[in-house]
């Protein structure tokens, strides 16, 4: 195994858990993603790879100036996320970053832009890594990146024919922040618990993100993770009723903008690449 467990630790796992624990990719959208989503749960597949779908890099300059440059930040979040990756001993990522036709073309905060190219990338890669299962982020407007990274895993499960599961990060509901909780009901949940060794090994991944501090040390547990099949989402809809929190953060990006975008990829992709799971 690539890890630090033998069989029977990996055993122990709730059963619907189970697979995920072999050959899987991890699609989020931005470094430091992976390891809210599943650093703990990372460490007992036996052969995980993590896709990374944007640079992490926001155009507007107040998110890298410190940085000197934008590709400077880029370049920084990449690092931080090999280093993290390397504190639970993965060592297969994918950055579309390295795949791009042109400078910042899977930029943070515009992969709906860009949805055909990422997912041309994703398929590309996983028909050679062949994954056994998918795992990604909820539908749930925290962030719209997190949510194209939810839709393309969508596509691309229904593409491979394997399992796609999901995890939530956070969401705004009632004008309220919540984090690692569901927006709606949809099966079975598998809450599991971080702890001992294992949540040691997760914190040393939030560590390499020193970039990332103000945002990781606030509202998330590393000692909770939570995982189900990926809901039946309607992508021509938004993930729930209320302002989205990204609209609550006036960002120019719209819901209406996103479903949009989900719609006219869908449109142009051959019926048997969009069918839901």
């Amino acid at each position: 195994m690539r890890a630090q467990y033998n069989e029977p630790a990996a055993e122990s796992l709730p059963a619907a858990l189970q697979p995920l624990l072999g050959r899987t990719l991890v699609v989020v959208a931005h470094p430091d993603d992976e390891t809210i989503v599943c650093g703990g749960l990372m460490q007992f597949m036996r052969g995980p790879c993590v896709a990374f779908a944007t640079d992490g890099a926001p155009e507007a300059e107040f998110w890298w100036r410190k940085y000197g440059s934008r590709e400077a930040y880029a370049r920084l979040r990449q690092h931080e996320a090999v280093s993290a990756l390397a504190a639970v001993g993965v060592k297969q990522a994918l950055f579309l970053r390295e795949y791009e036709a042109s400078p910042h073309e899977f930029a943070d905060q515009q992969l709906y832009r860009v949805l055909p190219r990422a997912f041309e990338e994703l398929l590309e890669f996983s028909q050679r890594f062949h994954p056994d299962a998918l795992l990604t982020m909820a539908y749930e407007g925290g962030h719209p990146d997190h949510d194209c990274a939810a839709f393309l895993a969508a596509r691309l499960g229904a593409r491979l024919q394997v399992p796609v599961f999901e995890s939530p990060l956070y969401h705004r509901s009632n004008d309220m922040p919540h984090f690692q909780e569901w927006t709606c009901d949809s099966g079975h949940s598998v809450e599991l618990e971080i702890k001992d060794e294992v949540l040691a090994r997760k914190k040393a991944m939030l560590a390499q993100y020193r970039s990332q501090f103000t945002t990781l040390s606030g509202g998330f547990r590393p000692e909770l993770e939570r995982f189900r099949v990926q809901a039946k989402y309607d992508f021509a809809q938004p993930p729930h009723p209320g302002k989205l929190n990204y609209e609550a953060w006036e960002w120019p990006i719209t819901p209406q903008d996103l479903c949009r975008a989900f719609q006219q990829f869908d449109s142009a992709a051959p019926s048997n690449q969009h069918t839901n799971q």
